[in-house]
């Protein structure tokens, strides 16, 4: 249906799920043939269609997109295009078997085209005359989607991309989801729209066909292949599993010690509140705040908002002088009214504490924190093993709150528990 709002569209899927056939070939078939549905609530087109459809390699675009489309070599006619709309079919120069265009009869008497393509061609082969709709099976790299942009401009056509995000978090997955994956399974930005759909959504799989898949799915591709949400892979900083982590929204109990961790900069300041729970050793964090180009006025506000008697951590920056006044930040927040005390900025070791958490279930993340979520997803290193400073607020957050914020929260008002060491209060170690 969104195919009548917009031209640009996603169906970021799980393995399995239906992409192919149900999310790409049907409706790239009904537009060549020109044979909708009456109850088909997409975009339609009264005259015969120039298309491409692409793969990965000559070899899944034949065996996969060629296949579903004409059906086996040899049996043109079983697949989703039906014989009787079949025209020439045009086989590729020493292609083994693979289909270089094929005609399809146009229910207003003229004929289709669709052409297959493979992304290992390279963009070269992307380039040349316009085209009413292109379909990309698998995610393409920048350049081949550019040009596929090119191609669709004069006719104003329908760009359908079906993947699932294996690669992670990438400008094309980045261009459909701008503020990071928020639990949205529709989002519509421009003139693009995405739509999510995973295991749980595909009723042709069983819930045998489920736990046989997930048992054999590398663990920081989970929620990739099953959910359609995008991983960044083996680069992953935290390579757990979201849904090992998230929990659903409960009120705190008062006689659990809070605290939260400040990460300040003018085009991005996050704040993040955690509870931890003695009995288990567990950290719940439970409240964020994320806001950019905002003086430390308004941020103190919303942290006092959550509780003044709080005491907080912060990043130890935040002694150094703004470019502005010259200022101290630490000492603007304090003047602000909020306690805060510098966090221990040691990257590498913090990381690895709050990982050994994340591993032992002792660090839990309520379900309504949309913007940690997005940041957990796109904190990763980059090829020469550096993390990637960007989007990572609340990730440094976190580790604030973890290294140095447990030993200074606190019960509710109990301020006076400040003065016993963090062993005595619990039994446990800060990490």
């Amino acid at each position: 249906a969104l195919g009548r709002e917009v031209r640009t569209r996603c169906f970021m899927a799980g393995n399995r799920v239906g992409k192919t056939e149900g999310g790409g070939g049907y409706e790239v078939v009904l537009h060549l043939t020109g044979d909708y549905p009456d109850w088909w609530p997409g975009y339609r087109f009264d005259h015969p269609t120039s298309w491409w459809a692409a793969g990965d390699t000559r070899e899944t675009v034949r065996d996969i997109i060629q296949r579903k489309l004409l059906g086996a070599d040899g049996e043109h006619g079983t697949g989703l295009i039906p014989k009787s709309s079949l025209g020439a079919v045009k086989m590729r120069p020493n292609g083994n078997g693979s289909v270089d265009t094929v005609r399809v009869r146009h229910k207003s008497g003229g004929w289709s085209e669709l052409g297959f393509k493979s992304y290992e061609q390279g963009r070269v082969s992307f380039q040349g005359t316009e085209k009413h709709g292109i379909w990309l099976d698998e995610e393409s790299d920048e350049g081949i989607r550019s040009e596929c942009i090119m191609r669709l401009m004069t006719t104003q056509g329908l760009l359908i991309e079906t993947f699932t995000p294996l690669k992670g978090i990438t400008l094309i997955v980045k261009g459909y989801m701008p503020d990071g994956y928020k639990d949205d399974r529709v989002v519509v930005t421009g003139d693009r729209a995405l739509v999510m759909a995973g295991w749980d959504d595909a009723p042709h799989l069983s819930e045998t066909d489920k736990a046989r898949m997930m048992a054999e799915c590398e663990t920081h591709l989970l929620d990739a292949r099953s959910k359609g949400i995008p991983s960044i892979g083996s680069g992953a900083i935290y390579p757990v599993p979201e849904t090992l982590i998230v929990v659903d929204d409960f009120d705190i109990p008062q006689n659990w010690r809070r605290v939260y961790a400040l990460d300040v900069g003018w085009n991005r300041t996050a704040a993040l509140w955690g509870a931890h729970d003695f009995r288990s050793d567990t950290v719940y964090l439970y409240s964020e705040h994320y806001l950019g180009q905002a003086v430390p006025a308004i941020h103190a506000e919303a942290v006092k908002s959550r509780g003044a008697t709080i005491p907080g951590v912060i990043d130890p920056a935040s002694r150094g002088r703004t470019q502005t006044d010259g200022q101290n930040l630490l000492d603007q927040y304090r003047s602000l009214g909020l306690d805060l005390t510098p966090a221990n900025n040691s990257v590498e070791s913090g990381i690895y504490d709050v990982w050994q958490r994340m591993q032992t279930g002792r660090l839990k993340v309520f379900r309504s924190l949309q913007n940690w979520r997005a940041e957990y997803r796109m904190y990763r290193r980059d090829e020469k093993g550096r993390i990637v400073k960007e989007y990572d607020h609340l990730m440094d957050a976190t580790r604030y709150l973890i290294v140095s914020g447990l030993s200074v929260a606190v019960t509710g008002d109990r301020a006076d528990l400040r003065s016993m060491p963090f062993q005595a209060q619990t039994g446990f170690s800060a990490i």
